[in-house]
């Protein structure tokens, strides 16, 4: 049971001890300072016989009835400025800024702030705002209008030198001080801006006027050059056309011109065939007519040769026996020169049967011809005109002689029209010799009389 009672008189001493401690200790926080005052204490840099203790950024005991614990902040202030001012030219102005103060962060800033703000914290920006403004208003006295608009820096820096010292006394340093805007209720400020704001405006108006002239230049050679490009354009379309046309027109030449060439084509081959045709009739007509005249006229001539040489030897052979016998005749009973006369008497009878065998084989001849003339006409005209073909044509063709320059028209067609009237008019000698072969036939002398044509003997043909 004492162990127990000494365990919790342990217990509450501890607690107690803790509650004290903390109780007695405090810390400063980052941004303030502890003001502990109520016993003597010597702080470095600070005059003797302050009686209070500075405290930053740790913790210390403090002792509860004895001592007092105040806190200053270290956080930074603003205040801000509009100050009514006058020129060194006495003209009136209102310049506006604000400025950014703390309280310093050395223990003799701290010790002066504390001594003039520690319970008036809320007073500092007040403060401050008089201290400008009255250093702000001697400075501004001293400048123009056109210093304080050219350099405000030099106006800023002034005002912070001359507020310097105050500030220091007071614990407080200035971070920033920026003048905003400076004010001018007589327009002067306006109106020194005119002369510039007018050249400005000058400026600016040839420049807008400058830029116009380029543009509408620059618009002008873009519209000389969509004219032209328009224009390039149009030439290559209508070229390009151009050659479409002539595509599409030449192939729509292509049909009829193929259709005339395949037509040319065709009469080519028709007048080829034409030739061909006209050959073969030549060639059939030289096998069916001309061969089989020749032969009937051959047959007919080498018959009459063969009868008048059978008679001429008959002939012969009888007045060389007439002779031998009238020689022998005249031997046996005439003198030598009656035998002469015999034999001179016997060979004029000798050469006037050979007259007459010779005249009687012609006749038959003739008779012949005659006879085979007016069994087969045509056979014996076909062949005349067959021996007279080249004649008969060169005479046809005569008419054509003087001729330097022919236009056939129609083609194959004329060609063949002028082939035929040449034809015909040879088919025209044709017909006169098929007339005179029939005169002959009609009026052919009988057997030993000269055949006569027109009143006249042919020539015979040995």
């Amino acid at each position: 049971m004492a162990i127990g009672v000494v365990a919790g008189i342990v217990l509450a001493a501890l607690g107690a001890a803790v509650g004290l401690f903390k109780l007695m200790w405090r810390v400063a926080e980052p941004n303030e300072a502890l003001v502990i005052s109520g016993s003597t204490h010597r702080t470095e840099g600070v005059g003797e016989g302050m009686g209070f203790r500075i405290v930053t950024g740790r913790g210390t005991l403090v002792l509860p009835g004895v001592q007092a614990v105040r806190k200053l902040s270290l956080d930074l202030n603003e205040t801000q400025l509009s100050v009514d001012c006058v020129t060194h030219q006495g003209i009136p102005l209102r310049v506006k800024g604000v400025v950014i103060f703390k309280v310093g962060d050395d223990l003799i800033s701290i010790a002066n702030a504390a001594r003039r703000f520690l319970d008036q914290q809320k007073m500092m920006p007040e403060r401050v705002h008089i201290v400008f403004a009255g250093h702000l208003r001697s400075i501004v006295g001293g400048l123009t209008v056109e210093d304080m608009i050219r350099d405000r820096e030099k106006l800023t820096g002034q005002t912070r030198m001359a507020c310097g010292t105050e500030m220091e006394k007071l614990g407080l340093i200035v971070d920033s001080l920026q003048i905003h805007e400076i004010e001018d209720p007589t327009g002067y400020i306006k109106n020194l801006a005119m002369p510039h704001a007018a050249a400005v405006q000058r400026d600016a108006r040839i420049a807008q006027a400058e830029a116009n002239r380029l543009a509408t230049e620059a618009e002008q050679a873009a519209s000389a050059r969509m004219a032209e490009a328009t224009r390039d354009s149009e030439i290559l379309q209508a070229g390009y056309q151009a050659e479409r046309d002539k595509a599409a027109a030449t192939a729509r030449q292509a049909g009829p011109l193929s259709e005339a060439a395949a037509r040319q084509e065709v009469v080519v081959q028709e007048t080829r065939v034409a030739e061909l045709e006209a050959h073969r009739r030549e060639q059939q007509l030289q096998a069916d007519v001309r061969k089989p005249a020749d032969a009937a006229a051959y047959e007919t001539r080498t018959r009459a040769e063969a009868d008048r040489d059978a008679r001429i030897s008959a002939a012969q052979a009888k007045a060389k026996e007439t002779e031998l016998a009238a020689a022998a005749e005249a031997a046996a009973t005439r003198a030598t020169g009656e035998a002469e006369a015999s034999a001179t008497q016997a060979r004029g009878l000798a050469e006037a049967e050979a007259a007459k065998a010779r005249g009687l084989a012609e006749a038959e001849a003739l008779k012949a011809r005659a006879a085979a003339l007016a069994e087969n006409q045509e056979a014996v005209v076909a062949q005349q005109l067959a021996e007279n073909w080249p004649a008969i044509v060169e005479a046809g063709a005569g008419a054509f002689g003087s001729v330097e320059h022919m236009v056939l028209l129609n083609g194959a067609e004329g060609m063949s029209e002028m082939f035929a009237k040449a034809l015909t008019m040879g088919g025209t000698g044709l017909g006169v010799a098929r007339q005179l072969l029939a005169s002959m036939a009609q009026t052919a002398p009988a057997a030993g009389a000269e055949p006569k044509v027109n009143g006249r003997i042919p020539i015979r043909e040995e």
